[in-house]
């Protein structure tokens, strides 16, 4: 009965956050199918300012993702939140700004990479319009981990369904003038609207609201410390996987556009399924964060246990359904008469259906972790798992191996088992180091 009702606690918080990721995900998946609209050259150009784009946005995303810890944590122990959020806002916004400009910079600089000059040239405009939602973007994940930390995320559901629509008629009405650009203009405009949206529902839950202060600053310098002193790992770590996964797609643009279309299109679907294994992960770092903060680590490892097995069971469904309808899957990304991209990318799903169970079984290991406060051991384990081990078998088994995208694919498998041994094992080992205590 015990592990029924943990189960059952685990997926009424992971249920919403995991589909306000899918979500949030469709906004990237509608660009992704308005670029496929405007041909191949276009996907491969706006895939790669996407990919620029997310490496920076994971990155800030995780500076702020251990506010939901701590909320959850300060909340159990019925402590004071309100400096909570001030720093977390205070965070989120530096964090945009630089990023911003970071994220302009590395586009001005990323031809130098041995990318088609058509690619750079469709890519700068969008990246640029992309540029300032990174700000609101941030805002947005700050407010998202104070609700998910209370464990009220019912209204990112909502609001994250109702930008899906906003999205797709922003980007139909932007993209025949501004081509690319609109795109990029209609993401950053959707970015500021659901944080506004976001911060009105919360300012309506008499819950909320009394602790909700966006006097950010006004943060204690302390508070702000020690918020950056948890979030800079995390940061690391997520930035180590974005950043992985663009090495590897600066890697298959070398091999021609249509690779880089073939991954971009897979990449996105693997993508999508990502967000089940997030909702998982932070779903069940916030319960671990709360069993510890009670005293409870047997009660935190059920978590762990259940977390994993939701994440097998998902990720077998939708394996499935890869393995038995690529084509169906794909037409919505690549245009049916292309039939190089789309060869590769049937190969490359082949991969996704079983790469898929070891990502979201490290992602899941990442929360864990973090719901240890153990934010800087997860950043060192990705470091070995995605760096040591998965780049040099990206590189080994495209290049030298002659395997090209498909190398670079089990090269990607390779190095996220790699990772998830390494943090699961860590994770055991320090809560029986809680046990014992």
């Amino acid at each position: 009965m015990r592990k029924v009702t943990t189960t059952r606690e685990l997926t009424a918080l992971a249920v919403p956050l995991a589909l306000t990721q899918l979500a949030q995900v469709a906004l990237t998946t509608t660009d992704t199918v308005m670029l496929g609209l405007l041909g191949v050259e276009a996907l491969a150009a706006g895939g790669l300012a996407m990919v620029i784009f997310n490496q920076f946005r994971t990155m800030g995303v995780g500076l702020v993702t251990a506010v939901g810890n701590q909320v959850a944590a300060a909340h159990a122990r019925q402590e004071d939140l309100g400096d909570l959020i001030r720093a977390a806002l205070a965070l989120a916004t530096v964090a945009g700004v630089g990023g911003a400009v970071l994220m302009v910079a590395v586009g001005e600089g990323v031809g130098l990479l041995g990318q088609d000059p058509v690619v750079i040239d469709g890519m700068r405009p969008m990246l640029w319009a992309l540029a300032p939602g990174l700000v609101p973007c941030l805002w947005f994940q700050a407010i998202r981990q104070f609700t998910v930390g209370m464990r009220r995320p019912q209204a990112l559901l909502r609001i994250t369904l109702a930008s899906i629509v906003v999205n797709g008629v922003l980007n139909a009405a932007l993209m025949g003038p501004f081509g690319l650009a609109g795109i990029g203009l209609a993401t950053s405009s959707v970015y500021l609207l659901t944080f506004l949206a976001l911060y009105a529902s919360a300012r309506r839950d008499p819950e909320l609201a009394p602790m909700l202060d966006l006097r950010a600053w006004r943060a204690r310098p302390a508070t702000l410390r020690g918020l950056t002193g948890l979030g800079v790992p995390i940061a690391a770590t997520y930035g180590s996987e974005a950043g992985f996964f663009s090495l590897v797609a600066l890697l298959v643009g070398t091999f021609g556009t249509a690779a880089l279309a073939a991954h971009t299109a897979v990449n996105q679907l693997v993508y999508i399924v990502f967000q089940i294994s997030v909702g998982l992960s932070h779903a069940a770092s916030i319960g671990v964060s709360r069993e510890v903060a009670l005293g409870d680590p047997q009660r935190a490892r059920r978590i762990a246990r259940a977390a994993l097995a939701c994440g097998a069971i998902a990720m077998g469904v939708v394996g499935l359904v890869y393995l038995a309808l690529p084509e169906l899957v794909l037409r919505a990304f690549l245009e049916a008469g292309d039939g190089t991209a789309t060869g590769i990318a049937t190969s490359l799903l082949m991969v996704a259906a079983v790469m898929q169970f070891v990502d979201c079984a490290q992602n899941i290991g990442v929360g864990l972790l973090r719901g240890l406060d153990d934010t800087k051991g997860g950043f060192r384990v990705t470091l070995v798992g995605y760096w040591l081990v998965g780049l040099p078998a990206v590189w080994l088994l495209s290049v030298p191996a002659g395997l090209d995208t498909l190398g670079t694919w089990l090269g990607l498998f390779t190095g996220l088992a790699a990772t998830a041994a390494l943090l699961l094992t860590r994770f055991h080992r320090a809560l029986s180091a809680l046990q014992k205590e």
